[in-house]
């Protein structure tokens, strides 16, 4: 996982003080999150990376009939956290924005904006949480990586890129079989 980059200097990623109750009562939360008194707001996301999001979403809901798959869902996190993946996989369907129990599967879709935030800071709140899979899709790397909870940080499973665009993944009982150029389409 890479090194974070200061906020301050990244275009798209701005933080703001405000209180949980303020923050929750916000009309709607697109691409925000609440972490220690502040909402973090994001920039709304790319062509490329939404299009990632809906290949990746259809793959693992077609897949994993006894989960939900879920995009941009708030997930409650120890610590006064709560952070909304671009991708969860949970076992009962959300009650409106939030879920309270650690999701089986989270999934960032990095940008540049977002790129120190998902890898470094997210990465630890998630393992903390006792998230059991962390996927980090690059669209500008065309790299797919897989994480296992370990209990004690993440432990690599898999690594798709250009070079081997295929694998598969055990997620919650069942098996994903993923394709890099379907996620992201073929190289140009």
């Amino acid at each position: 996982m890479s090194e974070a980059k200061p906020e301050e200097a990244v275009p798209g990623l701005q933080r703001k003080r405000m209180s949980y109750e303020e923050w929750w009562a916000l009309p709607s939360k697109p691409k925000t999150e609440w972490v220690d008194g502040e909402v973090v707001v994001n920039s709304p996301a790319s062509y490329p990376h939404q299009k990632a999001s809906f290949r990746l979403t259809a793959l693992l809901d077609a897949s994993l009939a006894e989960l939900q798959v879920v995009q941009e869902v708030g997930v409650q996190l120890p610590n006064n956290r709560v952070r909304v993946p671009d991708i969860s996989v949970i076992r009962r369907p959300p009650e409106q924005f939030l879920v309270s129990e650690p999701p089986v599967l989270v999934v960032e879709i990095l940008s540049p904006s977002t790129r120190g935030e998902d890898t470094v800071r997210k990465s630890g709140e998630y393992a903390g949480a006792g998230i059991e899979q962390y996927w980090i899709l690059d669209p500008e790397l065309r790299a797919l990586d897989l994480y296992a909870n370990s209990g004690s940080g993440w432990t690599p499973l898999l690594h798709l890129d250009d070079r081997e665009p295929r694998g598969s993944a055990g997620v919650g009982g069942s098996r994903v079989e993923l394709d890099l150029n379907n996620l992201l389409g073929e190289r140009a």
